[in-house]
């Protein structure tokens, strides 16, 4: 099983990530709210959108293509990794925020409903005697140092 939801504290009327077309592989990810970005700045663009998936998925954020040429921004990781465990913390709900790089030198303005970057659910496996932190996630983004 996985799929989206709205997260707690958004607006309930928000669309969820869909696909563009029958053949596309990602779900377009749009921000809920309008921002600024400034020259050679990083922010975290609010999606409202949180994601559920199996133990052994994880939901990978890629930049759309047109992102660049529109609006002279990238997403100043190259990925964003959504793990699991992600759903639900105590931080933010599993609220997924896109980090956005102006490159450009001037001002950018994203309007609400831009759609930024598309994600991609994928299997990932284990290595033979996985010794993974017995731990739990305890909070959102960044969390798990």
């Amino acid at each position: 099983m996985r799929g989206f939801e709205i997260a707690k504290g958004y607006d309930q009327t928000l669309s969820l990530p869909k696909r563009s077309t029958k053949k596309s592989a990602g779900y377009d990810f749009s921000i809920c709210e309008d921002i600024t970005i400034n020259p050679k700045e990083i922010v975290q663009a609010k999606t409202g959108i949180k994601a559920y998936m199996a133990d052994d998925e994880v939901l990978k954020i890629y930049p759309r293509s047109s992102l660049p040429i529109k609006f002279g921004c990238t997403i100043p990781n190259n990925v964003g990794i959504i793990d699991a465990d992600y759903y639900g913390n105590k931080d933010n709900d599993g609220a997924i925020f896109i980090q956005l790089y102006n490159f450009s030198d001037v001002s950018v303005t994203l309007v609400k409903g831009t759609r930024v970057a598309q994600g991609i659910f994928c299997k990932y496996f284990k290595i033979d005697h996985d010794e993974a932190a017995p731990k739990t996630r305890q909070g959102g983004f960044g969390s798990t140092g």
